[in-house]
């Protein structure tokens, strides 16, 4: 397996995009999050109709990996999550069809980018989660309002709650449950589908029903993560989780 922390490969107009980091969840650390930024890009160069983003192991993505936390500031936290902005932006305004594949735990940055793609496989015991309110970011949250409705995007943040992948299709944020076996078949679909309109024609599809709500988002995810003490409650979210861990392995 190559050291990459993405993998990708374009073959008949279908770019895979892999994250590659399985033995952390295929967290997102700053290389990664740069690395897919320039694989979405070099899949588009190259062509590709229909980008397919997964995870290698038994995850789609489970956040932010949070490992370096001790070496980081809130500026640099801030930038981190500019950044990941930056990049669920140019996914979900491809002029290419996306597609995510969720498998397994997919949180918090994870969730994210599945809710940013076009086409979004929920894999059948898999599980979304939005922790980031917890610690007082906003990301994302108008995508995802955009794809479930406001008032379910407000009960979902405020309780904080674990969406399972049968609701998760009832809600919209996945638009397909399917097994793992299954999968090979729907995105075959999908890349026909995909074919079937130039990128200029999907450009200007995504623009028509975009709320237009980049600026908004980049503006909601600074104010939030320009407050002070960005990482005591990073820190302490992340001791909160370790216990509430260390207890259910207790019983």
């Amino acid at each position: 397996m190559s050291d990459a922390s993405v993998l990708h490969s374009l073959s008949d107009g279908v770019a895979r995009l892999t994250l590659n980091r399985a033995a952390k969840g295929n967290a997102f650390s700053a290389a990664m999050v740069a690395e897919l930024d320039s694989a979405v890009d070099a899949a588009i160069a190259a062509g590709a109709r229909l980008i397919v983003i997964d995870g290698a192991g038994r995850h789609l993505c489970t956040g932010f990996d949070l490992s370096d936390l001790n070496e980081e500031n809130d500026a640099d936290l801030l930038l981190r999550f500019v950044r990941l902005e930056m990049l669920l932006r140019k996914v979900y305004d491809a002029p290419v069809t996306t597609l995510a594949i969720g498998r397994g735990r997919v949180f918090g940055a994870g969730a994210d980018l599945f809710v940013a793609c076009d086409h979004r496989i929920a894999l059948q015991g898999s599980s979304f989660s939005f922790p980031g309110s917890a610690f007082g970011i906003v990301l994302g949250t108008a995508r995802l309002a955009e794809r479930i409705g406001r008032d379910r995007t407000r009960q979902l943040l405020l309780a904080g709650e674990s969406v399972p992948a049968e609701r998760a299709l009832s809600d919209h944020l996945a638009t397909q449950m399917l097994k793992e076996d299954e999968v090979p078949s729907a995105v075959e679909a999908i890349a026909v589908a995909a074919h079937r309109l130039d990128t200029t024609t999907v450009t200007s599809l995504h623009r028509a029903t975009d709320r237009g709500n980049a600026d908004i988002e980049l503006a909601a995810l600074c104010r939030s993560a320009s407050r002070s003490g960005l990482k005591a409650k990073i820190v302490a979210y992340r001791e909160k989780m370790l216990a509430a861990a260390g207890k259910q392995k207790a019983k």
